[in-house]
């Protein structure tokens, strides 16, 4: 959630602590701060509010030296404000410290070093961290970093520096993302890959335990008895460019205009003749044999794809599946064993309920798969298969290629299983793949008519509620576009399966209420027009979205939204563009920070 980067090189620290904090703002913020070493002395600065209200006041005030660390920060311990903004202090001002994660024992660390002389000026857990160091002070930065973390309990990506080892900067993870990047003569950690893909495409992937000893010249890692160790490095193939906005307003368009590339992407190599084909897969036809269960966990829009795999599981392979948010999964006691697929979800890899999912289901026996965009991710390494959807960097925190990949890949590998298992035809196998194919084409035509899209924001853009509902894959469609019209736009949404439309949301339709009725199910399109009907009873506006086969749906609704005649199946992704194109319209017209929503973060790496 909050950004980490660091940097110690021969350039002045400032510049590269600002460049990879702006690379993070997707992350979600409310302030940041860097500190750098001069002459062996810390100094700090951090704001409230964005990232320019530093860069402004460092711009007037420069900071020098070689060797710095910078973070933003999303509020968990203490409001947002400049005192509770990291960088963090010891007494003293010897030693700095930025932090993502929790730590949990911190109230009792608090007490402790205040019984013993040390003041906070804080609401942070993070504070604690700094004091601590500086109490157990050895003389040697590392060995006391190693001495503090057996008293911390939680979970911690760390940044430290200390005044008097100039030279180095000190790195440490356990349930939060961090990474090593290797330059010539100059070494950075970060959060997260675009913080210095300007600088360097080597790194190091920090696993939990694992600390990163950096001078400008050389990276140690050390495992967690105080080990050194040898890492592979790895390679990122993203081009920084990835990382730009290429002339978009913003990142949020950039990344919708480039679904179509994204799922040609995601499905390329894997729609052979015969079906659906995943190379390098652990799980076979003969592990399919024992697997009696699979249940899918994600959270926010990972678990709406999720929502959709589940009824393509179902239906091609005929196993049941569980589907359970990642934040409720392991307090559920679930039942699982050796017998069990768990298939878990997340765009970028690092999601904290999630991989707390993973960990108790190997524990239990499970096999695991994962369906990620980042390569290298926490989530990845800790699965036993991987899946990942190709979608190239996403940047927004409204994730949309990120989702419209995942759900293509949900549908290959339901076909997968399915012909693993012999439910599923090589007919429909190849059918299957046939309608993947040509969902690039079917999304750039719902992109194509972003103009009357436009209109309807711009018309619209001022009500206070608007309304989803849907049946079987439409309804799972609904619910995400209702969280993204939530994201983004403020706009309070639900989205309901049609059916329970008299089960209790009929009573909030009244004159002029927005009802968008998603209807590309064909098996159930005149229960869909039912339920128009009775929205617009009670005087709703609606919006219907169909497949051209049933235009005249119009004499029925006040607007139509088309997308061609295909399969049922394929339907839910260049739906849910249209969906996409609306939220992010309607926060344009409302004059809302799109790519940077207010409360949200791109990676949810704490729980």
């Amino acid at each position: 959630m909050c950004g980490i980067v660091g940097y110690i090189g021969t350039k002045q620290a400032q510049e590269v602590l600002l460049e990879g904090l702006s690379r993070l703002e997707y992350r979600g913020y409310d302030s940041a701060g860097i500190a750098t070493i001069e002459k062996n002395v810390i100094r700090v600065e951090k704001k409230k509010g964005r990232l320019q209200n530093l860069v402004d006041f460092l711009e007037k005030k420069p900071f020098r030296g070689n060797v710095g660390i910078g973070h933003t920060r999303w509020a968990t311990h203490g409001v947002p404000s400049d005192e509770n903004a990291h960088p963090h202090f010891s007494l003293n001002k010897e030693i700095a410290v930025v932090h993502n994660g929790i730590i949990e024992n911190y109230m009792a660390l608090r007490d402790e070093l205040t019984g013993l002389g040390h003041r906070f000026i804080s609401d942070t857990d993070t504070e604690v961290v700094a004091h601590l160091l500086n109490e157990l002070y050895t003389g040697d930065i590392v060995e006391t970093v190693q001495i503090a973390l057996k008293r911390i309990r939680g979970s911690y990506a760390l940044g430290i520096l200390c005044a008097k080892e100039p030279d180095k900067i000190v790195a440490v993870r356990k349930d939060s993302p961090l990474i090593v990047g290797l330059g010539k003569g100059e070494n950075f950690i970060a959060s997260d890959i675009p913080a210095i893909l300007k600088y360097t495409k080597e790194v190091y992937l920090l696993d939990n335990g694992e600390m990163a000893v950096l001078t400008k010249n050389e990276v140690t890692i050390l495992n967690a008895a105080g080990e050194t160790i040898d890492k592979d490095v790895f390679v990122v193939d993203w081009d920084p460019g990835d990382a730009e906005k290429g002339g978009y307003d913003h990142f949020m368009m950039k990344e919708m205009m480039e679904q179509p590339k994204a799922m040609r992407d995601a499905i390329t190599g894997r729609c052979a003749e015969a079906g659906a084909f995943f190379s390098g897969l652990h799980l076979d036809e003969e592990m399919m044999k024992h697997i009696n269960r699979i249940q899918i966990v994600a959270c926010g829009t990972a678990f709406h794809a999720g929502m959709v795999g589940k009824y393509y599981f179902e239906k091609f392979a005929r196993i049941s599946v569980e589907m359970e948010p990642a934040s409720e999964y392991r307090y559920k006691n679930p039942i699982v064993d050796k017998n069990t697929l768990l298939i878990v979800i997340s765009q970028s890899g690092e999601t904290a309920d999630t991989l707390a999912a993973i960990r108790l289901a190997k524990d239990k026996g499970a096999w695991v798969l994962a369906i990620t965009n980042v390569v290298g991710s926490s989530i990845a390494r800790e699965s036993h298969d991987v899946i990942y959807t190709n979608a190239g960097p996403e940047i927004a925190v409204a994730s949309t290629k990120a989702y419209v990949t995942q759900v293509g890949c949900m549908l290959l590998l339901a076909s997968y299983l399915g012909q693993l298992n012999e439910k599923l035809g090589k007919k429909d196998a190849v059918r299957v793949c046939n309608g993947l194919a040509k969902t690039p084409e079917l999304i750039e035509m719902v992109l194509d008519t972003q103009e009357k899209i436009r209109k309807f924001a711009d018309a619209n853009h001022e009500i206070h509620d608007l309304f989803y509902m849907g049946r079987g894959l439409d309804y799972y469609t609904c619910l995400e576009g209702s969280l993204k019209l939530k994201e983004i736009s403020y706009i309070h949404s639900e989205a309901f399966a049609a059916g329970e439309l008299k089960h209790g949301p009929i009573a909030l339709i009244e004159d002029g209420t927005i009802v968008v009725a998603v209807c590309t199910q064909e098996h159930v399109f005149e229960k869909m027009l039912s339920n128009i009907k009775e929205v617009k009873a009670r005087g709703a506006y609606v919006l219907a979205i169909v497949q051209e086969s049933h235009e005249e749906i119009g004499s029925e609704v006040d607007e139509v939204w088309v997308i061609p005649k295909m399969d049922d199946d394929i339907t839910p992704i260049p739906t849910v563009v249209y969906l996409q194109l609306m939220a992010y319209y309607l926060a344009v017209a409302r004059e809302c920070d799109v790519d940077k929503p207010k409360n949200l973060a791109k990676s949810v790496t704490v729980e």
